[in-house]
């Protein structure tokens, strides 16, 4: 990402790229080709050896294991280890990118994300014209698992922010931490971080032939404890090495360490691409104790839970009574030719070039009460559209230059009401455009919230006419 990366637009890739490698658990070599995609479509694998070439999508709801890697399964397809791949699209900013792979599991290479970050490249990256909608966390969200020792948790923030720790009780290893304190630093700090394992655990993959792919140029090897020469020779004909040694510090002489704490910065790799599953790009602060696949997926699950829970509250906005009006009624009289008792806006208390938020006080002496649910007062459904027409035909006017205009309903579609509106109720009516304004004609998505909970939505196009 550099200086002039937009975040908050949607990105997909210039044009389709490939890599190729063995996969670090299957042995099964793969050729992998990432192309661009429309905005909202996300990152979606694509089995295009199997039958009908089914499609996975990335999202934590499909994920059946974690055990070596994060594998999801879909439509009868399998894709695993797909954690450092998705790191790289997130580290990289890419939002929308259809993955055709023809094998079951993603090539591993060095370990790291670098390899598909050099790919992204070579495609370069594009903007595509649509939002890209964060969700922030407004209230700090935590996992747990005592018998692993994990805590997991993520804290209302400006940026998308990671920190994370661990300690295996190893002598080699120690406490270490790693932190990212923004995602436009991903490439250089966190992306060449190999993944690692220990030497106990590599004898155990080796010995259950689980790592068919593995060899001494993907992974740093901890040596936590005293091997004898049969074990360096046994490890010699493993790896085809005429030479095998344990450093001083405790790794096998394969490869050299990047960063003294690159197992810390990994496990953060690690938790970039498991937290891509989420399905939504969130601004929040994670910091992670002892993370793993199994936990990283059970936070993003959480984390998914919550938003779904949440989400329509996404906007909602912010009204205080005390701060004067950005229109009071008066301006609003001027503006719309409405007066009581169908005037159904007291307010606008915010005003930009695509969205707009008025107030509507709803009490008991609205003359439709009398005859709408006299005993049960509800105000209609109807009323509430033509609250926010009314609001959006203030946006509209405001924006259609000198002169004096009215706005005409032409369609309403998608409307739908979520809960009633009674006499005491504030309702807060948010109108956003949703196209540029074309020959007079204004589309406008609109939102009537009570209690910052959305009561009525609608879409609404109307036409702006010179009086």
């Amino acid at each position: 990402m550099d200086n002039h990366f937009n975040p908050d637009k949607q990105h997909t890739l210039k044009q389709s790229v490939s890599i190729s490698g063995t996969g670090l658990h299957t042995g099964v070599l793969a050729d992998l080709t990432l192309k661009p995609a429309n905005a909202g479509f996300g990152i979606q694998f694509q089995r295009v050896d199997l039958p009908n070439k089914p499609i996975i999508k990335a999202d934590c709801d499909l994920v059946t294991d974690t055990s070596r890697g994060t594998t999801l399964e879909s439509n009868g397809a399998k894709v695993s280890t797909v954690e450092h791949l998705l790191a790289a699209l997130v580290g990289m900013g890419v939002d929308n990118v259809l993955i055709e792979i023809n094998g079951p599991e993603i090539p591993i290479k060095d370990g790291s994300a670098m390899p598909f970050i050099e790919i992204i490249e070579d495609a370069g990256i594009e903007e595509q014209d649509a939002t890209k909608l964060w969700y922030s966390i407004d209230e700090n969200l935590y996992l747990t698992d005592e018998d692993k020792r994990v805590e997991m948790v993520i804290m209302p923030a400006r940026e998308y922010q990671i920190t994370t720790l661990i300690d295996f009780n190893s002598p080699v290893l120690g406490t270490q931490h790693a932190e990212l304190k923004t995602m436009r630093n991903f490439k250089e700090k966190i992306s060449t971080s190999r993944t690692f394992c220990f030497l106990h655990e590599l004898e155990m993959l080796l010995q259950h032939n689980l790592i068919k792919g593995g060899d001494v140029n993907n992974a740093i090897v901890v040596v936590d404890k005293p091997i004898g020469e049969e074990e360096l020779n046994r490890l010699k004909k493993i790896f085809n090495k005429d030479d095998i040694e344990v450093k001083s510090e405790g790794y096998l002489n394969n490869l050299e360490l990047r960063f003294p704490n690159e197992p810390a910065r990994h496990k953060l790799l690690d938790i970039v691409g498991d937290l891509a599953l989420i399905g939504y790009p969130v601004k929040g602060r994670v910091i992670a104790n002892r993370p793993g696949h199994s936990s990283n997926v059970e936070f993003a699950r959480l984390i998914k839970k919550h938003i779904k829970a949440n989400k329509h509250l996404k906007g909602v906005p912010h009204y205080d009574a005390n701060t004067p009006p950005v229109y009071d009624l008066q301006y609003i009289e001027k503006t719309l030719p409405h007066r009581f008792p169908f005037l159904l806006v007291d307010k606008i208390i915010e005003l930009t070039d695509e969205r707009i938020v008025g107030v509507k006080n709803v009490t008991f002496n609205e003359w439709y009460f009398q005859g709408h649910f006299p005993q049960n007062p509800v105000m209609p459904g109807v009323l509430q559209i033509e609250a926010l027409a009314q609001c959006g035909g203030i946006l509209a006017i405001n924006l259609a230059g000198e002169g004096q205009y009215d706005t005409y309903f032409l369609k309403i579609d998608n409307c739908k009401f979520k809960q009633m509106v009674r006499p005491g109720d504030t309702m807060i009516l948010k109108m956003e455009l949703t196209a540029p304004i074309r020959r007079g004609i204004c589309e406008m998505r609109g939102t009537v919230y009570v209690g910052g909970k959305v009561a009525t939505e609608a879409d609404l196009v109307a036409q702006i006419v010179k009086r």
